[in-house]
């Protein structure tokens, strides 16, 4: 997680932090405190899915009817989904999924974020988040969807920065890395915002080969560029599909 500030067009890099937890995430979410964040999972599911499976097509409810199925029940019912259909057409997705080059919500493995938002949602919720567009909350915690790889894909294209694999932790990626850095801190996207970090921050989001601590700042900058666009629907498109949610920036 990293967590900063917004002055002027740049973004102060404060603090970086490991949450080892699903109950260290909740440990966090519950603290007294006031904050604007792009957390990396889907905050909704297909809404072809969901009409399909005839689940409820209300936002809450259907994320309540979703956090009370287990891992196993979501493989199962997404599995015969997919199964039922042509190749090439198995998944279903999000209108927010394409024009950022996300994965559909639906997926249970490479990598698993329908299991990311089963995780995820139900602990914003119960922290009393106000999650803009889709459920209304505490606006001292306003959370919303990010995707770092839409911002590290604007700057590298189709380069590698990361890999959870040591044996794939190559000299190019350590090189992409550093690029992706040097074009935040230049201002180099279309975001229009500045990362400021000093040399011992720059060091540890170079070193950190799983790209775990740089994806945490580019959901700092997508937040960020949040901020800038304010309430009441920091950046979101007010054609939103409310079922779906949408990718902050995207």
């Amino acid at each position: 997680m990293a967590t900063g500030t917004l002055l002027n067009g740049r973004v102060l890099l404060s603090g970086l932090e490991r949450l080892d937890s699903l109950l260290g995430f909740e440990r966090w979410l519950g603290q007294d405190r006031e904050w604007l964040g792009a957390f990396d999972f889907p905050f909704g599911l297909p809404r072809e899915l969901v009409t399909h499976l005839g689940w409820p097509t209300q936002w809450i409810e259907s994320m309540n009817h979703y956090a009370g199925l287990s891992r196993l029940e979501i493989r199962n019912t997404f599995a015969d989904f997919c199964n039922a259909r042509p190749v090439g057409q198995k998944f279903a997705h999000r209108g927010t999924d394409r024009p950022s080059g996300a994965s559909s919500s639906m997926k249970w493995v490479n990598p698993p974020v329908a299991f990311m938002l089963h995780a995820g949602i139900p602990r914003l919720l119960a922290a009393g988040a106000h999650i803009p567009g889709l459920h209304p909350g505490n606006t001292r915690r306003t959370a919303l969807e990010g995707y770092p790889g839409l911002l590290a894909r604007e700057i590298l294209k189709n380069r590698s920065y990361k890999s959870d694999d040591r044996a794939r932790q190559t000299p190019e990626r350590l090189i992409a890395r550093k690029d992706l850095i040097t074009a935040l801190e230049h201002g180099q996207t279309r975001l229009g915002l500045r990362l400021k970090v000093s040399h011992a921050q720059r060091d540890v989001l170079v070193d950190d080969a799983s790209g775990d601590s740089l994806d945490a700042v580019l959901c700092l900058m997508q937040a960020a560029w949040a901020g800038e666009q304010g309430a009441p629907g920091y950046g979101l498109p007010a054609d939103m599909d409310v079922l779906e949610g949408w990718i902050v920036t995207a």
